[in-house]
């Protein structure tokens, strides 16, 4: 190959990893449209890849195509402008919790930052305020958390003892390593309560050896995320509230929505507002719709309706001098 060709067929090559990893199945005739080459070249591209150590399969006939598939090493990835710029900022957020992988973050993103362009550089710098550690964020020891991460690989009991709860040694099945608010989250299914159970990590503290072996189990709702919304919450797997309810509030849309933090709303075509909201009790419910400052009407269901009453019975006791 005649050296001049050679910035030429490097620049194709890494445009054709990047369009390969964007997906799971490519057709040559989509790739040569792609990258507004020949189908002749895209294949003599796929070949150069795989020399180079990535696994890509091939199918022939009319709906034959490339599908890149992970390999038994890793190799270099490409990534485009907007790519860069997102994994940078994952690594920024990674690095700032203090947890299992924050070394390897921290030094990711500095390999990655060296080879940034100046211009991709400043786009992810300007996100480093939104990595800052919530207040209250709480460190975990590295070497707990990825003893933890251990035991849930292998399908291994963690057995531990929890604060407040006065020595007793505690067992659990680890399936869920979560970092929410500042906080490290273990959702375990624990067998001495036949049940699904929450574990702050930074009040265990680890036995030095594992328990049993154990089959793994199928999540309620399937979503960790979600669970643990939903246990905070004191609803359900699928992280609802467990009290919701509607009311018509005077005024519009607009008006309301910079207040709306987790609910929705509903123009009525007269100015006014339907307002969906949830909250761990009806009593909190009735106070998150009177927050508005403006009328209601139209409250549903009955309950939220004796919760406003009560809440108005208990505004005017309160009003009496």
């Amino acid at each position: 190959m005649p050296e001049s060709s050679a910035p030429s067929t490097s620049r194709r090559l890494l445009s054709l990893l990047t369009v390969l990893q964007s997906r799971r199945d490519w057709s040559a005739a989509a790739l040569a449209g792609r990258l507004d080459v020949s189908e002749r070249t895209v294949r003599r591209d796929v070949d150069r890849l795989r020399e180079l150590g990535y696994e890509i399969d091939a199918t022939r006939g009319p709906a034959g195509g490339y599908r890149l598939r992970a390999g038994a090493r890793l190799p270099p990835v490409a990534f485009d402008a907007e790519q860069a710029v997102a994994v940078a900022v994952a690594l920024r957020v990674a690095a700032s919790t203090g947890g299992l992988i924050a070394d390897a973050a921290e030094e990711a993103l500095s390999v990655l930052s060296r080879l940034l362009p100046e211009a991709l550089g400043r786009r992810a710098q300007r996100f480093a305020v939104e990595a800052v550690p919530p207040a209250g964020a709480v460190a975990v020891d590295p070497a707990v958390l990825g003893a933890i991460e251990a035991a849930i690989d292998a399908a291994e009991e963690v057995r531990f003892d929890y604060s407040g709860s006065e020595g007793r040694v505690r067992v659990t099945e680890p399936h869920h390593l979560l970092w929410s608010g500042g906080r490290w989250y273990l959702i375990g299914f624990t067998p001495e309560r036949a049940d699904w159970r929450v574990y702050r990590v930074d009040r265990m503290t680890l036995k030095s050896h594992r328990g049993r072996a154990f089959s793994r189990r199928e999540l309620p709702g399937r979503d960790p995320v979600r669970y643990l919304e939903g246990r905070f919450r004191g609803g359900d797997e699928a992280g609802q509230w467990p009290c919701r309810g509607e009311v018509v509030v005077a005024a519009s849309c607009a008006e309301l929505a910079p207040y709306m933090v987790d609910g929705t709303l509903v123009d009525t075509d007269d100015g006014r507002t339907r307002v969906s909201l949830g909250s761990w009790s009806w009593g909190a419910l009735a106070a998150e719709c009177l927050r508005f400052d403006r009328p209601i009407s139209d409250a549903r269901p009955a309950a939220l309706r004796q919760a406003l009453a009560e809440a108005a019975r208990r505004a005017a006791a309160a009003a009496v001098v």
